[in-house]
């Protein structure tokens, strides 16, 4: 099957999810299409079955804001027309979904039919798409999707709460590649970081607001007075200023090691005892999964998504939104002890095996069957052999 898929290439839960989606079905002898406005992060080097098309940018002087959508418009039509693509895989719904809505009409009057799959992240609904000015054409573009996914029974639901639909939308929820478990830790790369008696904590994100990086802070500096340890914060953001002169008022600035933006973040993560998560909200929590499929357990907020990946009490312990007190006793809980703390590691270990990509990937494989077959049928039935 040819699959254009249409993705944010940044270091976001939802182009990373994208990404890595393409890259496995790639390897299962899809041909692959990435449409985008440059390349994804974790695209890495190129290889068999997978293309990108780079959506240009206009600097044409009459325009104060760039005309992105109509630009990503015209490159959907480009694409599907002469890679002769099945079906559309749309990321994030503003504005992947009207674009290829917009590209489908046009390809439609050339007598070429292209269904298209959108689906939900998070932040587009429950952020962006909060917004009246965006909810009319959100709503609309859900309406009008072949198909609808949602990475986790909880964005389905605010989706619905959010927005005036009743298409059927489908839970897939996101995925990792299982490292092997044979694989130890790499002692000399951890002893960079913290001595062997020390423990790690580790959170990675985009340092926004949402996802309070800041109380990562403070519930290490509670851990740190009962255990020996350092802190990894991996990424980058609006929040980081605020985190360092956080660390400066604490004087946890010799303990808090901020490496900013990196592609794998798993040889960090795998180093470290534990990940910490006490976002506002999270759709599903790619972050912590990915944690968790190198042995790392977590803890967290009980908000959103998160409690249908980190199991309360096995894979780690959820907390209330801004409960530092309560993140920082069940962190001391894990780490205190040797015997716990290799317990819960393996435990994050099996829980993460939930999502494995091979589990998951054969869910999009089907979906993308069956709205394949199901656009060719109502195509045929209403145009007859017209552009066939």
């Amino acid at each position: 099957m040819k699959i254009g898929i249409v993705l944010y290439p940044t270091y976001g839960g939802s182009g990373v999810l994208a990404t890595e989606l393409g890259k496995a079905l790639a390897r299962k002898g899809h041909q692959i299409h990435f449409i985008t406005y440059s390349q994804p992060v974790r695209l890495g080097s190129f290889r068999e079955n997978i293309f990108y098309h780079e959506v240009a940018i206009s600097n044409y002087p009459l325009f104060d804001y760039q005309p992105y959508e109509t630009e990503l418009t015209s490159k959907l039509v480009d694409v599907v027309k002469y890679e002769k693509l099945d079906l559309l895989h749309v990321h994030y719904a503003i504005p992947h979904a009207s674009a290829a809505y917009l590209a489908k009409q046009i390809l439609l009057a050339q007598g070429i039919n292209i269904p298209f799959i959108t689906t939900l992240h998070g932040t587009d609904i429950t952020l962006v798409g909060k917004d009246k000015s965006f909810e009319p054409v959100i709503t609309f573009c859900i309406n009008q999707s072949d198909a609808v996914t949602a990475v986790s029974e909880s964005l389905k639901e605010d989706t619905y709460y959010h927005f005036d639909t009743h298409r059927p939308i489908e839970v897939i929820p996101n995925f990792v590649s299982i490292c092997p478990d044979n694989k130890p830790v790499n002692m000399e790369f951890r002893r960079k970081y913290a001595n062997d008696d020390e423990r790690i904590l580790c959170h990675a994100s985009n340092f926004r607001p949402v996802k309070r990086v800041e109380d990562v802070v403070r519930v290490f500096y509670e851990v740190h007075k009962e255990i020996p340890s350092k802190l990894l914060l991996i990424g980058d953001g609006p929040d980081r200023h605020n985190v360092e002169r956080l660390c400066r008022d604490l004087g946890t600035c010799n303990r808090v090691i901020t490496v900013g933006k990196i592609r794998d973040t798993a040889n960090l993560m795998k180093i470290s005892d534990l990940f910490l998560l006490p976002s506002e909200t999270e759709s599903f929590g790619l972050a912590a999964l990915e944690a968790m499929s190198v042995g790392v357990p977590v803890v967290s907020s009980n908000t959103g998504g998160i409690p249908e990946v980190n199991k309360q009490g096995f894979s780690g312990y959820l907390s209330n939104v801004g409960d530092i007190e309560d993140m920082a006793q069940n962190a001391i809980k894990i780490l205190s002890d040797h015997s716990i703390l290799n317990q819960f590691k393996q435990q994050a270990k099996t829980q993460s095996k939930l999502f494995d990509i091979d589990k998951i990937l054969p869910q999009y494989e089907a979906l993308y069957q069956e709205v394949v077959e199901k656009s060719k049928k109502s195509f045929t039935e209403k145009y007859g052999d017209f552009g066939m």
